[in-house]
């Protein structure tokens, strides 16, 4: 996991050093040592260390650089060009040491752990200093979940920022450390990224940030060493099964992060039994959230939602009675939960119900553009483009984008991500079928995997159901996806609905290790074009 990852070897050049301080504090090797149990002897002792990397093409001078096992390759393998690049001292496990001592004389001290990549954070965060006790740092809101996580951040930091806070973010689209936006290569960075970034905002003056976390970044070690303020938790659905095995140990890995150890505060949505068990099981202090009908007693309740344009309406109740009335621009019941979390996970974080209110009632913050996530490109057809990529994402975008009028009908352009849990595919076919009048599948990023046999896979499912359920819809195979792009503005009337649901903010297609120019807003865009119809401006939110 650490040279051969493929976001590392996309990494663009420089981004590593736009995340880093610019002052940092040296740390003597000898107490990076004590922190892992580890004696440094003699001159090395003094060694500084003033970075840290687990990619040889991003070190900086006076950095540790951590040699970890790759997919196919040991990092242990670049500790030269690691140390041409001025690192100061290298950290690796047995496997690494020993190719070490097949190589040259290594002209700079190494450590040796049972398992590096476990000790990266708390390093990390000694380093950069990222979280300090005797100093202030930005408030830290992390927000986790199958479903939503993107949204809820920008919803955060807008929020924040009508409160007049100066805010940063983590996520999946960009990063935001108070200055340039930053593209993000993972949903949540490396643990060294992490804490640079931290400390990045703390030197900045950034007072709040909204961090992505997903359960990748839990099981590998990306938010050691971190501690939030306010820990969200927005829904789980049947996703990521290729890494976890099953849903109980996918929500045993989100549970994770509702510790002492990773929160001090948590903010749960006990819409389903997922939310539920973890605000029963969870051992910080926790406030429930209630979004659907029927949910049951909690301590924030989603009351009174009313159409609004495109969006929503809603008030927000407390068990104590308070009430806030909120708006999102944004549409879908979804947008309603993620914003309703935002809110209560902002009044969790110490704001208090007047100050959000006013807030609310001054900037809209609800209605902020999210890239790729519900975005409306027009609306004669109307045209969305979003991320929804799982069963349960894919149907609550196809149920949000239903229009009420009769002649109205739905088309629908998506596929399935190659190297990932394979048995969403059938199922997220099956919904399309049911949901949507015209179903076209197409590829998403086939990655190293046949796109043929994806997309039989996704075809299958919509195929059986509409069998099996005698449904009406039109199932349609078209590729390649700027093709069924293309065929979707074909088929539609002003009147209608055109959904291109999977790959929402994404500009990169990725097929058999190529990455090729795909953006699915750009190529709606002129498709609606090129027949005529008219395209709304980037970024334009109805509400």
């Amino acid at each position: 996991m650490s040279e051969l990852n493929a976001q590392e070897a996309a990494a663009p050049s420089g981004q590593d050093s736009a995340f880093r301080p610019t002052a940092v504090t040296a740390v003597p090797l000898e107490t990076i040592g004590g922190w892992i149990g580890v004696v440094v002897p003699g001159a090395s002792a003094e060694v500084p260390v003033t970075g840290i990397s687990l990619n040889s093409r991003t070190v900086q001078p006076g950095d540790l650089y951590v040699a970890l096992p790759g997919a196919t390759r040991h990092g242990a393998d670049f500790v030269s060009g690691a140390v041409e690049a001025g690192a100061v001292a290298v950290l690796t496990d047995d496997a690494g040491a020993r190719l070490l001592a097949l190589s040259n004389d290594i002209p700079v001290p190494v450590l040796l752990a049972d398992e590096p990549r476990a000790l990266v954070g708390r390093l990390a965060s000694l380093i950069y200093r990222s979280r300090p006790e005797d100093a202030p740092a930005p408030a830290l809101f992390g927000v986790t979940g199958t479903n939503g996580k993107t949204t809820t951040t920008y919803f955060i930091n807008s929020l924040l920022r009508a409160l007049g806070r100066k805010t940063g973010l983590i996520g999946t689209i960009e990063i935001l450390a108070g200055g340039e936006p930053i593209p993000s290569l993972l949903t949540t960075p490396e643990s060294t990224d992490v804490h640079a970034l931290l400390a990045l905002m703390r030197e900045r003056g950034l007072d709040a940030a909204s961090m992505e976390v997903s359960s990748h970044a839990i099981s590998f070690h990306r938010v050691d060493g971190v501690v939030f303020d306010v820990a969200g938790f927005t829904n789980l659905t049947q996703d990521h099964l290729d890494l976890h095995g099953t849903m109980e140990e996918y929500f045993e890995t989100k549970a994770r992060l509702f510790t002492a150890e990773r929160a001090r505060a948590a903010v749960v949505t006990v819409d389903d039994e997922w939310g539920r068990r973890l605000a029963d099981q969870t051992d910080i202090p926790v406030t429930t959230l209630a979004t659907v009908p029927g949910t049951g007693a909690a301590d924030w309740t989603v009351v009174d939602p009313r159409p609004r344009g495109l969006g929503t309406e809603f008030g927000l109740r407390h068990r104590d009675g308070t009430e806030l009335r909120l708006h999102t621009g944004l549409p879908g019941s979804f947008n309603v939960a993620n914003a309703a979390l935002a809110a209560a996970m902002v009044l969790a974080g110490g704001s208090t119900a007047a100050e959000v209110q006013s807030a609310l009632d001054a900037a809209d913050p609800f209605t902020v553009a999210v890239p790729g996530r519900m975005q409306l490109v027009a609306t004669a057809p109307a045209a969305v483009v979003d991320f929804a990529h799982n069963p349960d994402a894919l149907a609550r975008a196809l149920e949000a984008v239903r229009s009420p009028e009769p002649e109205a009908k739905v088309i629908i352009v998506f596929g399935a991500t190659g190297q990932r849990d394979q048995g969403k595919r059938p199922a997220m076919g099956a919904i399309a079928a049911r949901l949507a009048d015209t179903v076209i599948v197409s590829d998403d990023d086939p990655h190293d995997e046949d796109a043929a046999a994806i997309r039989a896979d996704v075809l299958a499912g919509a195929l059986e159901a509409k069998a099996a359920e005698g449904l009406g819809c039109t199932v349609l195979e078209v590729f390649p996806r700027d093709a069924a792009i293309a065929k979707a503005v074909e088929l539609a009337a002003p009147a209608d609905t055109i959904l291109v649901a999977g790959r929402g903010h994404e500009v990169w297609q990725e097929v058999k290790g190529v990455n090729l120019a795909l953006d699915d807003r750009v190529e709606l865009r002129n498709a609606l074009t090129a027949r005529g119809f008219t395209v709304l401006d980037d970024q334009r939110i109805e509400s």
